[in-house]
């Protein structure tokens, strides 16, 4: 299947909240067939980063796996992002997760592999935590593949990296426009809601049970998620069927040919 294809397979959409908090999230579910899926291989599960969406490079090239190999394979945008609704800068850690488990438990059947980039690598494990907690409906998870994961990161790689100056804007301002390297170049708002929301979620600060295999990839020249945090995240983990792969010349993008064919194998690796 070509990549073009897989993207414009038209989303289903969910709704997730409750009154003026609901927000319409766009599902795109491809459902397994073929040998695959008849051997019980797992499902896929996209959780993609901040302020990027379904469409990226990862997420259309293990959707066309999935269907080269007869998975199932599902992926979505969090609300005020892609093609769902709402507006980027009401996000939250626990708003975005309350999407993440909506989406598992609504379109998901049979064991599934998890893969999350970034800030989906955070959602991911909270995601893995919910599961544990909760159930999820008709779905279990098989195992978690996490692409330059970013637990924590509105503490540790924003909050405690900003200036005095940007603190206190954040502070008093409610907001702080950051400007960024990523999309069309425009800076986008980070606000005083995501910082505190995000502190009701962290993980770091203790072990981080769930209770399935882990597949870390990090490149060790990204700029955004340094190579220690993956190595802090290891350390939170549990011993067993935890690997992690350190890509010497990766970024945080993770997205080149031999990038995408080192996911696919960790993917494939699971089951």
């Amino acid at each position: 299947m070509s990549q073009t294809t897989a993207s414009e397979q038209e989303p289903a959409f969910i709704e997730v909240g409750e009154g003026r908090g609901a927000r319409r999230i766009a599902v795109r579910a491809r459902v397994g067939s073929g040998p695959g899926s008849a051997s019980g291989a797992p499902g896929l599960v996209w959780l993609g980063g901040f302020k990027s969406d379904m469409t990226g490079t990862k997420a259309i090239a293990l959707d066309a796996w999935a269907a080269e190999h007869g998975r199932s394979c599902v992926r979505f945008d969090y609300s005020g992002h892609g093609e769902s609704s709402g507006e980027f800068a009401d996000g939250t850690i626990g708003r975005w997760l309350e999407e993440s488990f909506a989406v598992f438990s609504q379109f998901c059947r049979g064991p599934q592999v998890v893969i999350g980039s970034s800030m989906g690598g955070w959602m991911a494990l909270l995601l893995a935590r919910e599961i544990m907690r909760r159930g999820g409906g008709s779905a279990s998870l098989a195992g978690l593949v996490l692409i330059a994961p970013a637990p924590d990161f509105t503490e540790e790689l924003m909050w405690k990296g900003f200036s005095p100056e940007i603190r206190a804007e954040i502070e008093t301002k409610g907001v702080w426009l950051r400007p960024s390297d990523y999309g069309d170049g425009s800076p986008y708002p980070i606000t005083r809601n995501l910082i505190e929301e995000g502190r009701n979620h962290l993980l770091l600060g203790s072990k981080i049970d769930v209770g399935c295999p882990v597949r870390i990839l990090q490149g060790a020249q990204d700029p955004d998620v340094p190579w220690k945090h993956a190595f802090a995240l290891v350390h939170r983990l549990p011993a067993e069927d935890v690997v992690l792969t350190m890509i010497q010349d990766g970024d945080h993008r993770l997205s080149r040919p031999q990038d995408i064919a080192r996911i696919i194998a960790a993917v494939a690796e699971i089951g």
